[in-house]
């Protein structure tokens, strides 16, 4: 039998040898491009501790924190100020709001780096020495609690609120306890407390 004569196509030897001499090529292309570019920094270390002046309840306190804890990890934990509540944590309940800057907000989603500086108000802070602020004495006047777990946070978005608005109306008032959640279902006593607590206000400011 004759043998067939070789034809024009590229052999398997020569097809392996091609293959493996553009992978080296390659890699030898991506070493070179990563020696040339510039080195990534590095990202910053979720336990390293910044140093933040927060100013609560009229008072300067200067901590360390990790730049992902939250205003309410340094409330409870770095300074003791057990009245804002952990609930959801994750803005939702409104159990943790405080005031910052006089406008209530969630401190759970607020990290403490971003209150530096900032005037910052939580529940303790609306005492009159060892009285209770025109809010809180209204929530007890109206009962406007049954487990008592949300009412930090309530009082003070209603603390809020008359900072901006002195004499709301119900609507207003609605709108302005909205963003806190009440499962007791408080919500009657709760509004009829805003407006008293609105009208205690403007007593004492006289």
């Amino acid at each position: 039998m004759r043998k067939r004569k070789p034809g024009p196509g590229v052999s398997r030897r020569n097809f392996l040898t091609s293959v493996a001499s553009g992978v080296v090529g390659v890699a030898a292309a991506d070493v070179a491009t990563r020696a040339q570019a510039p080195a990534a920094r590095s990202p910053v270390e979720a336990d390293a501790l910044v140093g933040v002046a927060l100013r609560v309840n009229g008072r300067t306190h200067r901590v360390a924190v990790e730049p992902r804890w939250t205003l309410l990890d340094a409330l409870r934990e770095q300074l003791a100020l057990p009245g804002t509540k952990p609930g959801c944590e994750r803005g939702e309940c409104g159990a943790c709001t405080v005031l910052i800057d006089d406008r209530p907000r969630y401190a759970c989603l607020t990290l403490a780096v971003e209150a530096d500086g900032r005037a910052i108000t939580t529940v303790e802070g609306l005492m009159r020495g060892e009285e209770l602020g025109a809010v809180q004495q209204a929530f007890v006047d109206d009962d406007a609690f049954q487990c008592g777990y949300c009412t930090p946070g309530q009082v003070v978005a209603v603390e809020g609120l008359l900072r901006q608005n002195p004499d709301p109306s119900l609507e207003q008032i609605r709108e302005g306890v909205s963003g806190n959640l009440c499962r007791c279902g408080a919500y009657a006593h709760i509004f009829k407390a805003a407006r008293r607590a609105a009208g205690l206000r403007r007593t004492t400011a006289r």
